[in-house]
């Protein structure tokens, strides 16, 4: 035991310690704007003040030779006034013509186009940081990240700000405007973190202004530079309003022998921020609505276990990265989908109050919100509390509490309460990067007549990683007691304890012409029960990975894997293909093939061909993408499986297209198909997406459901769908 107290004193102050060595970072000074000078917001840098604005310029590169100087150079310019920042950047290119830029939509992947990405790390603390990105048409993407063992970035969350942009022979430019109530911060502290990206798409390269090497990069901010000067900035009374009203017309036919009953329905709620203080922001919500969201992509699941499915709903996202808990462990001590969500099907939310934000080096989060009675299920009353502790340099120690209240006298009050803690540093052996993980979660008893121990109800284990290039390595263990199941929570698979240790090589082809980098990785699981018996072994080896310097790139994979098996597995949920009792040792491969994301017609395929229980699978997935002219995106997507067993024979098909135009950064349409050959069910979703100002949005929804039954199709359900929704500020 001395031994593992002593182990953990030297982790900790090598992290306390490490930042001693840190090399000081550059700096820019945001520029003041006198009363009589205004930035008209066009894209064309112009206005003849900028003359008098320091620029951060000599950006080097990540890729394709790292610490070489751009080939094209970037000019950034900072300057601000009593309720805006203004980044003002200058992106100059020998080829004006080779720019490219297919995307519109806000928050679409822009892997495919020339981009500019900045983060605010508003804080200083180097641990978090809004995040936000454009492209020449001026498309807006933001997040909040937050660093840890890898940086965790909530893309789903918007912030209210606004771009322009332009382009001339030089390049193109942009002129970005961000009010200051839309971030959080210290008024007190004239010095915040910030960093610059520029990608030169047709050369595949990539450019920062700070933390330009392969182990560092935008998404952490303990490499960003430092942004000097601001003083006297205002974020109003910290009061927003955000109201809606919406209006449906369903019709659902719950037997395929009957009509279709129809109901419309009318509702309006909204939600109401107030800023406690500059870093702490409390809310209420009021009849919580989340019809304009996207549907859920369909799965086929052919595993023991069930799939997590990702949040969408605006209200559980804002500030959701917070209540990240050891994420690269998966305990999920809390899983916002069990709020609201049963089985897909929407449970009204009544009301709800939220607080986030920080107190001195405190991070805090809690959610409470109340569930009504939907059909035969009770109301509910759900509480989340998080608490994350700034320690050293780049550290963290944390809590979370999590509580389920069900009406009625069936079911205790559940709760769940778990701690972890992250010590990293950017510094191990000089530059490398190092981060250690340890957590524990348990909860109370799910029943009544829940006799089980803590250890059955609960989670632990550590995690050592080293996230660097060429070389990159972890190795993980964690234990999930048998009766482990977090009442606000998720966890797939319980009962078991895992070894995993993973080691990469990547390195840069820097004096080939047509390679841009080769890899290897191996990748080995060891999953036992409880009793230590091996229950699933995995090997992936990577035995060679390709990536061309056009962007392209093939992996090449050879997988073992050995299942125990202890009950009766149905594949298929409906008694055909049982499989029984036993061990199964299976071997196979695969291929992993895809295109350079900027071209207009390509996309990604991976062949898996494996032993599967008593016979064999071959898995194909491929998603082929079409974008004719800027605008228009259409993807297709395509999952066939042909298993093979001593029971039988069968496959699955899952199809889905999704396809959206943009008429412009503020106005698109969306349309998404989906079918498998399982449930036999089709369903479209149509989404008309006005963006009035930042903020002021309006939805057109509508949803088609079909049911297959016997040779033809049945319309089960249709829905449509207007929300109106407005953010006022004070």
């Amino acid at each position: 035991m001395s031994k593992i107290k002593y182990f953990f004193a030297y982790i900790l102050c090598f992290s306390l310690l490490s930042e001693l060595y840190a090399q000081k970072p550059r700096d820019i000074t945001a520029y003041r704007l006198a009363d009589t000078e205004q930035i008209k917001l066009d894209g064309r840098l112009d206005e003849s003040f900028y003359s008098k604005i320091n620029a951060a310029t000599a950006f080097r590169q990540q890729e394709p030779l790292e610490g070489q100087l751009a080939t094209e150079q970037t000019a950034i310019q900072i300057a601000y006034d009593e309720n805006n920042l203004y980044i003002v950047a200058r992106f100059y290119d020998s080829d004006p013509d080779g720019i490219k830029a297919f995307q519109k939509r806000r928050d679409a992947v822009l892997d495919t186009d020339d981009t500019f990405a900045f983060i605010l790390d508003t804080y200083n603390d180097q641990r978090s940081a809004f995040y936000f990105e454009i492209n020449p048409h001026g498309l807006m993407g933001d997040g909040i990240l937050r660093t840890g063992q890898g940086a965790e970035v909530n893309r789903d969350w918007n912030g209210i700000w606004r771009v322009w942009v332009a382009r001339d022979d030089k390049g193109w430019s942009a002129e970005i405007r961000i009010p200051f109530m839309t971030l959080n911060f210290d008024p007190k502290n004239d010095t915040w973190g910030i960093n610059f990206l520029r990608t030169i798409r047709r050369k595949n390269e990539i450019t920062l202004w700070e933390g330009f090497k392969r182990n560092q990069g935008i998404e952490r901010p303990q490499d960003a530079g430092k942004l000097l000067g601001l003083s006297n900035i205002n974020q109003g009374i910290g009061l927003e309003a955000i109201p809606y009203a919406i209006t449906s017309q369903s019709r659902v036919r719950n037997d395929p022998e009957k009509s279709m009953a129809k109901q419309t329905t009318f509702n309006a709620g909204g939600e109401l921020n107030y800023n406690i203080t500059p870093n702490l922001k409390a809310g209420i919500t009021i009849n919580t609505d989340f019809a304009e969201v996207e549907v859920d992509d369909r799965q086929v699941n052919l595993t023991r276990f069930p799939i997590v499915l990702p949040e969408r709903r605006d209200f559980f996202l804002q500030g959701a990265n917070v209540f990240v808990f050891a994420p690269s462990s998966n305990p999920n001590p809390y899983f916002s989908r069990k709020i609201g969500l049963q089985e897909g099907r929407a449970i009204p939310i009544k009301h709800g109050a939220r607080l986030i934000g920080r107190i001195k080096n405190t991070d805090i989060g809690f959610i409470q919100t109340r569930t009504g009675e939907s059909g035969e299920l009770p109301g509910e009353n759900f509480t989340v509390g998080r608490v994350l502790q700034n320690i050293s340099a780049e550290s963290t120690i944390g809590a979370i509490y999590t509580r389920r209240d069900t009406d009625g006298d069936s079911l205790p009050v559940r709760e769940t309460l778990g701690a972890d803690l992250n010590l990293s540093t950017s510094k191990f052996l000089g530059n490398k990067n190092f981060q250690f993980q340890a957590f524990f979660v348990g909860h109370s008893p799910t029943s009544f007549n829940d006799s089980s121990s803590i250890m059955d109800r609960s989670v632990r284990g550590f995690r050592f990683n080293f996230p660097n290039q060429p070389w990159e390595a972890h190795v993980s263990y964690r234990e999930f007691g048998v009766n482990y199941n977090p009442a606000v929570g998720f966890v797939p698979r319980i009962g078991f304890r895992r070894l995993q240790p993973t080691v990469a090589y990547s390195p840069l082809m820097e004096r080939s012409a047509i390679l841009r980098e080769l890899s290897w990785e191996y990748d080995f699981e060891y999953l036992m029960l409880m009793n230590w018996q091996p229950a699933t072994v995995n090997h992936a080896i990577r035995a060679l990975g390709l990536r061309f310097e056009t962007g392209d790139f093939i992996n090449f994979s050879f997988l073992h894997n050995y299942e125990f098996l202890d009950f009766t597995f149905d594949i298929l949920r409906d008694g055909i293909f049982l499989i029984p009792k036993g061990t199964y040792h299976n071997r196979g491969y695969s291929i992993e093939a895809s295109s350079a994301p900027f071209r207009k017609i390509g996309g990604t395929a991976t062949l898996t061909n494996i032993g599967f229980w008593t016979g064999r699978q071959v898995q194909l997935d491929a998603d082929v993408f079409i974008r004719p002219f800027t605008g228009l995106n259409m993807t297709a997507t395509y999952s066939y499986s042909s298993v093979n067993l001593e029971q039988g024979d069968f496959k699955t098909h899952l199809l889905r297209l999704n396809s959206s135009y943009d008429f412009s950064p503020w106005v698109s349409v969306n349309f998404n198909i989906q079918y498998d050959n399982l449930t036999e069910r089709l369903g479209t979703n149509s989404r008309f997406i006005w963006v009035i100002d930042p903020g002021n949005t309006f939805f057109i929804v509508h949803n088609h459901n079909w049911q297959r039954f016997t040779d033809r199709f049945n319309v089960m359900e249709t829905q449509s769908i207007m929300k109106l929704a407005y953010t006022l500020r004070f």
